[in-house]
């Protein structure tokens, strides 16, 4: 029997992944700004011995906010409030490429997976939303291709800042007088053609060593970019065979740049509607769909695709010939998700509004207990998924339904674990510990750059 085990992260959205779950009766929207909300629902994702909880983050406004509760809680707080009211659970936070500073984001996750005893995570985006621009000053949003370049720039560039304390350099010797054997602590002194960063950290390296990378991004670069940095990838599929395609690739992909394709989690998104039949699992689907707003909706088919459609076209066909395939737009993954859906199913435009609103693109289930396990069984034992980010509908009955109902399914098949076996996010995963990576010479700090000089002889005591 096969030692694998499912990964599974508490994805979390205010409210919930249905966009008009805010609405609905089985939703407390009063308290979607109380951290105890989280902090319990964190609790219960623990209690489950799910891997950790994500939240995604974004740095403006989303437009569809008059309709959605689609406000951005900041997570290195949130998390941080979490990590005081848990143990053992995970922590992911989103933090941008492309408007953050690597020293700045290297603190913040430093000192999160300080504060957690090893439990940070680091979702990688480069930011889609053209208008965060105007929030740092910008005129126009950096293109595509820029943004990836960068963001192999910056990644580099923390991941030397975490490096930069050496595991050996916290010394705490109080009988000698010496706190931090300073020779090694290195200066990075990184200047490339986005960023420029002296260094080194002004924190030790952290009980990860370096917390763990997440990445998001499907296109072409994006895949690219996950095969390069990631450890866990999350991702968004329909179907078995396009799940299938992108883990086999993105695989492939680690493994030609020498990488141990086994240390590159696939995560796909999942939401689920339960019930005790299916019928009634369908029903209340329907009864979120039937609290979506047209406007929103609409709006959101503009986005994505280039549609300008109004509140009497919902009942005809989604004009396939009309949508925009030049630019960003037809490069991007979602784009390609939902115009795979279009040429699958064709769909009304209400009908693909509805497949859009349960979780934006993932795939949304509808069926008792032991069809959703069925579903992610399929996936895990076919080459589609190292596990899932579970996106419930809503909040918090959603996540309890999954925890109380499908969890124990998965158990029994010997698909989950029972209990945690390890304390980091690290450990949970099944990841490596990394060394701390010194750069070569002639592409760092010579010795004169070093920070401090070596001090007489010490004790070592080993980084908590």
């Amino acid at each position: 029997m096969s030692t694998r085990k499912l990964h599974l992260n508490l994805f979390v959205y205010p409210g919930g992944h249905h966009e008009a779950a805010w609405r609905h009766p089985h939703t407390d929207p009063g308290r979607l700004l109380d951290i105890r909300f989280y902090q319990d629902l964190a609790r219960r994702a623990e209690a489950a011995a799910f891997d950790a909880v994500f939240f995604a983050d974004g740095p403006s406004l989303a437009d569809n906010v008059r309709y959605a509760s689609r406000f951005r809680l900041e997570p290195f707080t949130w998390l941080s409030a979490i990590a005081a009211a848990t143990e053992r659970i995970g922590l992911i936070a989103t933090a941008s490429t492309t408007y953050t500073e690597p020293y700045n984001l290297a603190r913040l996750l430093a000192s999160l997976d300080h504060l957690s005893g090893g439990r940070a995570g680091w979702n990688i985006v480069t930011t889609g939303a053209p208008q965060a621009a105007g929030n740092f000053g910008l005129d126009e949003h950096p293109v595509h291709a820029e943004r990836y370049d960068r963001a192999h720039e910056f990644v580099d560039v923390v991941n030397q800042l975490w490096d930069s304390w050496e595991d050996e350099a916290l010394v705490v010797d109080q009988r000698a007088g010496v706190f931090a054997d300073t020779d090694r602590i290195h200066e990075i002194n990184h200047a490339g053609r986005h960023l420029k960063v002296r260094g080194p950290l002004n924190l030790p390296r952290s009980p990860q060593g370096r917390p763990v990378h997440v990445q998001a991004g499907s296109s072409e670069d994006g895949r690219a970019f996950g095969a390069a940095y990631a450890e866990a990838v999350f991702t968004a599929h329909q179907t078995l065979g396009s799940a299938q395609d992108f883990y086999a690739d993105l695989k492939t992909r680690a493994a030609a740049l020498g990488r141990d394709p086994d240390q590159l989690l696939v995560l796909p998104g999942i939401s689920p509607f339960i019930s005790s039949t299916e019928a009634k699992a369908r029903a209340l689907h329907r009864e979120f769909d039937e609290l979506t707003q047209p406007e929103y909706s609409l709006h959101l088919l503009q986005r994505l695709l280039g549609l300008e459609l109004s509140a009497d076209e919902l009942d005809g066909p989604v004009p396939r010939r009309l949508i925009e395939t030049r630019g960003e737009r037809g490069n991007g993954s979602r784009f390609r998700l939902v115009l795979d859906i279009i040429d699958r199913e064709q769909p009304t435009v209400r009908e693909l509004l509805h497949r859009l609103a349960g979780a934006r693109g993932h795939r949304v289930v509808a069926g008792t207990p032991e069809q959703v396990a069925d579903r992610i069984q399929e996936w895990f034992e076919h080459g589609a998924a190292d596990g899932f980010n579970i996106m419930p509908p809503w909040l918090t009955g959603g996540f309890d339904l999954f925890a109380d109902q499908v969890v124990p399914l998965l158990r029994a098949r010997g698909l989950f674990r029972t209990a945690y076996e390890g304390d980091t996010l690290r450990q949970h995963y099944g990841l490596p510990r990394p060394a701390a990576v010194r750069p070569a010479r002639g592409t760092g700090p010579a010795p004169a750059a070093r920070f401090g000089s070596r001090a007489s002889t010490r004790v070592r005591h080993p980084v908590p």
